[in-house]
């Protein structure tokens, strides 16, 4: 087993798996705070929880909440990230900040897989992607999930 980096919060159900080498499934938490409202945001959060559940796997949806990288979150943590308003989008080039402000942050595909490794998880489900966004000639507006 790969130990998982020692400033991650895991909770105790994703520890437990990993320890004991059960399948555990890494989500993104951006979908949750700027993908969809609320509350189909949480309701689709607990579903996919559910579907990982019910395949014999456990779920670790991915966020930065007070700084501090957390894989596997709390009903009230999902609840958190569906209702407030200032949760930022945070990327690979976005964790560093995040964590030395001590705020929240809704992972993308990008920082949830680095994340999601330094944990010791290999298996990934998304919502979407990022991509080169419109304009991107201009703006180099290119997200770091490809």
């Amino acid at each position: 087993m790969t130990t998982p980096h020692p400033d991650l919060v895991l909770t105790d159900e994703v520890a437990q798996a990993l320890n004991d080498r059960t399948a555990v499934v890494a989500l993104e938490s951006t979908i949750i705070s700027h993908g969809m409202p609320f509350p189909q945001n949480v309701e689709m959060a607990t579903e996919v929880e559910r579907i990982i559940r019910d395949g014999g796997a456990v779920p670790a949806t991915i966020a930065v909440l007070d700084g501090r990288p957390r894989i596997g979150l709390s009903r009230d943590d999902l609840h958190l990230l569906a209702t407030s308003p200032d949760v930022p989008k945070v990327s690979t080039r976005d964790l560093p900040y995040a964590i030395s402000q001590g705020t929240h942050g809704a992972t993308t595909v990008a920082s949830t897989m680095r994340l999601a490794a330094l944990a010791g998880i290999s298996v990934f489900v998304t919502g979407g992607m990022g991509g080169v966004h419109r304009g991107a000639e201009r703006t180099y507006d290119v997200s770091a999930d490809l």
